[in-house]
């Protein structure tokens, strides 16, 4: 998905570790929402309250999923699920974009 028509943006932006990770809220007309983000070189670790799945537009990131020692990388064009209620650490060397979708279980 290159482009996402008829939807709404919020404007005020969702800023993360003192600027360092940020985006903006996308709602769609059926109630779905998503999220467009970077995050700059760092190592972050995010609570999740909904189920997520986090695609990589750009850059690569590695990621330690809830439960799980081993960190796994994700490049461009891959994706990761997170469940809901849970943390996970994300680590990039290099500016990241990425798109978050909110899932219903």
């Amino acid at each position: 998905m290159d482009k996402i028509e008829n939807v709404t943006v919020i404007k005020k932006a969702n800023v993360y570790f003192d600027g360092k990770v940020t985006s903006r809220t996308v709602l769609f007309e059926d109630g779905s929402k998503k999220t467009l983000g970077i995050i700059l070189p760092g190592e972050y670790e995010f609570g999740t309250s909904e189920k997520e799945r986090m695609e990589i537009l750009a850059g690569e990131v590695k990621v330690q999923l809830p439960g799980n020692a081993k960190w796994v990388t994700f490049k461009a064009g891959k994706s990761f699920e997170v469940p809901a209620d849970s943390k996970f650490k994300i680590s990039t060397d290099a500016v990241t974009d990425y798109l978050c979708s909110y899932l219903k279980d």
